[in-house]
């Protein structure tokens, strides 16, 4: 009686009875796990690292843009804090209600170049932005819409009054000029808007030119460059920086820079640097004066500057070196800051994210070593 090899004893028992299979080798079938993790992971972090710097990226300046606006011939007007848009004959015929009188007690002694103490009293209401009656054509099918709404809604707002910005008071506030010609009315709106808390007050009005800019608010306004809206996120995003150049004092007089400016003759092209943050260039005849006042204004749209996002980057440069080409060479810096880092412009809502997929992608790793 014959018996197999062992040989083939051998190859029987791994095969069994039934046909022969490839072996499959478990190094390879890990290996194309680990790549199709890794693949996967780079697919979801790519979008949103593209996302992030999209964001961080330093938005344009809204007044480079051109659009063409349909006039609307409709007058809003701004009454008891409400605006109303009525035709020219309507305009014609309202008579304004007139309103309360209210009383200020005002130390000018400040603005002036005598040491002596002077008590003035100043009467009226203060100043309002968009008191005047614009030309807003907004959208909505009754030239007004939400739009509206959200500008008469914050106007109201006792946060954004107790703030008294006085960005939002320098581009289309009537009564603000009219305060401008004398000098107790405009040193009490510069006391008034000195007054307010500048770290929560920049936090509130940033956040509300964001909601601003939303479709459910002014968007559509604002992406048709409507020049209303435009001034009024203009004001709001420059608040910082013109709340620090409008309570600047001069040390020697103890006056307002810009209460100087604005009343006195002999520097009125100083007035021009305030509205540097409002991204309007200095005037090439304008020549301001040599002195403190400019000096340590610059200084503070120097460091705001730092912010790419912010309009005063793009005025600063030019205007310093109009004021050095006057004042001497190194009068104030002519150039920018160094950029703020681009990740100090990630949102608390993106950062998390950006957190736990690190973590994930790190858990991975270790898991597939």
């Amino acid at each position: 009686m014959m018996f197999p090899s062992k040989s083939l004893r051998q190859q029987s028992l791994c095969r069994g009875s039934g046909p022969p299979y490839p072996a499959v080798s478990p190094p390879y079938h890990k290996h194309w796990i680990q790549m199709a993790v890794i693949i996967l992971i780079i697919s979801c972090w790519i979008p949103l690292t593209a996302a992030i710097s999209l964001e961080a990226s330093p938005r344009s300046s809204p007044t480079t843009e051109t659009a063409t606006l349909l006039i609307d011939t409709r007058i809003p007007v701004l009454i008891n804090g409400y605006w109303q848009i009525m035709s020219a004959e309507e305009h014609r015929q309202l008579v304004r209600r007139q309103p309360g009188t209210q009383t200020f007690t005002v130390d000018v002694s400040a603005a002036t170049d005598t040491a002596s103490t002077t008590s003035t009293v100043a009467t009226g209401p203060l100043p309002t932005p968009f008191d005047g009656a614009l030309a807003a054509n907004f959208s909505g099918d009754d030239g007004a819409g939400t739009c509206l709404n959200f500008i008469n809604s914050f106007l109201d707002d006792p946060t954004f009054q107790a703030c008294y910005p006085l960005s939002m008071l320098l581009k289309g506030s009537n009564s603000f000029f009219q305060a401008m010609r004398s000098l107790v009315q405009i040193t009490q709106v510069i006391e008034t808007s000195c007054e307010a808390n500048k770290t929560s007050c920049t936090e509130y009005l940033n956040d509300l030119a964001e909601q601003l800019k939303s479709d459910d608010n002014c968007g559509e306004d604002y992406q048709k460059q409507n020049q209303v809206v435009i001034q009024a996120y203009k004001g709001m995003t420059s608040y910082e920086e013109l709340y620090g150049a409008g309570c600047l004092q001069n040390p020697d007089t103890s006056a307002y820079c810009f209460v100087t400016a604005v009343t006195n003759l002999t520097t009125s092209s100083n007035v021009y640097l305030y509205n540097l943050p409002l991204n309007s260039s200095l005037p090439t005849s304008a020549l301001p004066a040599c002195d403190y006042c400019t000096s340590e204004t610059m200084k503070i749209y120097n460091a705001a500057s730092a912010d790419r996002t912010k309009f005063i980057s793009n005025t600063y440069v030019s205007a310093a070196e109009q004021i050095n080409s006057e004042c001497g060479a190194n009068f104030v810096s002519a150039a920018l800051p160094e950029a703020l880092p681009e990740s100090a412009a990630i949102s608390t809502a993106q950062a998390p994210s950006l957190l736990m997929l690190s973590i994930l992608f790190m858990t991975v790793l270790h898991w597939i070593r």
